[in-house]
């Protein structure tokens, strides 16, 4: 399976041997684009470190909170069942994959960074959930249930 194009151009523009890989979760059932950490297992050169301050490419990784949560949505899905909710900083899109996932009515991932949206779209799809995109947390809020 190829990583998303846009996605691994940008990665490939920041750190020019980072790779997008199809990874498993653990403790879940969720798979997500994210960054081989086993090929970034190395020093970054000081042009490679400036790239990453100016313009982290958080997306391409799992946080350890948005893992958190996504395994709680699948142990307490209760929280989301039903429910419109939006996951805001969406990042990867875990959590709101999670959300959809235990069942609520609508979830949207919120993001500023067009990448960020590219990768949420690319690991719904890769979950085989629907999800709505916005880069605008003002223009939404108002109408969830749960904001993530």
């Amino acid at each position: 399976m190829n990583p998303p194009l846009a996605l691994q151009q940008s990665l490939s523009e920041l750190l020019g041997d980072a790779q997008l890989v199809v990874t498993d979760l653990p403790d879940t059932s969720l798979k997500l684009w994210l960054i081989d950490a086993q090929n970034m297992d190395r020093a970054f050169t000081p042009d490679e470190t400036r790239r990453i301050l100016h313009e982290p490419p958080y997306w391409a990784f799992c946080w350890a909170s948005g893992l958190a949560l996504a395994r709680y949505l699948a142990e307490q899905p209760h929280w989301v069942q039903g429910k419109r909710v939006l996951d805001f900083g969406a990042g990867s899109g875990v959590a709101a994959i999670a959300a959809a996932k235990a069942g609520a009515l609508e979830v949207l991932a919120c993001d500023l960074d067009p990448l960020a949206l590219a990768a949420c779209q690319a690991n719904a799809a890769l979950n085989h959930v629907q999800l709505g995109y916005s880069d605008d947390f003002f223009a939404e809020a108002d109408r969830f249930d749960l904001i993530l």
